[in-house]
């Protein structure tokens, strides 16, 4: 009685949220260009790219525009990729951000953070940064293709970790961990090494088949899916012999039904074109990058006001009635979900390419 009682209250609130639909987390897809070739990609992202990084002085014009007629001030701008730190204009692009009254954050995979480098991006402004490290050394490296990633990415952490004990509140600071098949046997000894290092928060996902990951199979069955959650759930509640622990949150997507609050902070919700909107590389506009299907693309900063296309497109991701289809239509979970995360839609009239829910009742 208790859950049904938050589930209507958090529907209530879930109600508002789309209908004031305040912008509060813009990405920008500053490059397509990576250095990495990882085997989940959703982006297909190559060393290069047909299309051109995004100049900065395009993205400054959405600023200027989302500053102007955005009624929520609080923003935050995450600048990712492809791998953002391969362009040297980062620096620039934060203080942008930052002279108008946001804050901005990166996600990364390192390779070619230096010490040198994480001053200036900080000096810049920098208040979130993310890493991605999907296991040890065996795993990270097979899942990201390159023999240095992991010692890369865990000197980062390092480094991170030590300036957040000098520096306690200056930055937000997270790892994300994809898993698979290939890494799902060593999640225990991994929590404890990530604590064992200083980490203390920590986000996984589960791959989803977009982008290169379409072409590897990498998912879980459904046994290792409740497993999963089991570990989530497990590692929420979870103390070392010496005290530690590491707040552990899953990805926001899919409902999970009876995990709903015990493997994430929140209900499940995806907020696409509710509050998160995305700029991406050659200017369109959409939702999170999960989200890339065109049938969500509402428009492109180079022919339109961002900010005008905020305000009055969006209907298909802020009116969801067109997902209640096939098992959607069906399902007595709908209330709830509404259709799944909308990056596992193929476009706006389709089933979600797979249920979560599903996923942990059979």
């Amino acid at each position: 009685m208790l859950n049904k009682l938050k589930h209507a209250v958090f529907r209530l609130y879930r109600n508002s949220e789309i209908k004031k639909h305040e912008l509060r987390y813009l990405f920008w897809e500053c490059t397509l260009r990576c250095n990495l070739n990882c085997l989940h990609c959703g982006s297909d992202c190559l060393a290069s790219s047909e299309v051109p990084d995004m100049p900065l002085s395009d993205f400054v014009h959405v600023l200027d525009d989302v500053k102007a007629k955005n009624p929520y001030k609080n923003l935050t701008v995450c600048i990712t990729g492809g791998e953002p730190l391969l362009r040297n204009d980062l620096e620039k692009a934060g203080l942008e951000i930052k002279k108008r009254g946001f804050r901005w954050g990166i996600v990364t995979n390192a390779l070619v953070l230096t010490p040198q480098r994480f001053i200036s991006l900080l000096n810049a402004g920098l208040s979130s940064i993310s890493f991605s490290i999907d296991g040890f050394e065996k795993e990270h490296n097979h899942l990201r293709q390159n023999p240095h990633s992991f010692e890369k990415v865990f000197e980062a952490i390092k480094m991170v970790v030590d300036f957040q004990k000098q520096f306690p509140k200056r930055l937000n600071f997270d790892v994300i961990t994809c898993v698979h098949q290939g890494n799902f046997g060593i999640l225990r000894e991994f929590r404890d090494f990530l604590i064992q290092n200083g980490v203390s928060n920590w986000r996984i996902f589960s791959i989803f088949p977009e982008g290169r990951a379409a072409q590897n199979n990498l998912a879980l069955s459904n046994q290792e899916y409740r497993s999963l959650m089991d570990f989530i759930a497990e590692t929420r509640l979870y103390k070392t012999t010496d005290g530690k622990s590491i707040h552990l949150n899953y990805s926001c997507e899919g409902w999970l039904g009876k995990y709903e609050l015990k493997v994430r902070d929140f209900f499940f919700f995806c907020r696409g074109g509710i509050n998160v909107a995305s700029v991406m590389c050659d200017g369109s506009i959409s939702a999170c990058l999960s989200v890339r299907s065109k049938a969500f693309i509402q428009g492109n900063i180079y022919r339109e006001s961002f900010m005008d296309v905020w305000q009055n497109r969006y209907q298909n991701m802020r009116d969801r009635r067109w997902a209640k289809t096939g098992k959607c239509a069906k399902c007595r979970q709908w209330k709830n979900c509404m259709g799944n995360g909308l990056h596992l839609h193929k476009d706006d009239k389709s089933e979600p390419d797979r249920c979560n829910f599903e996923l942990l009742c059979n």
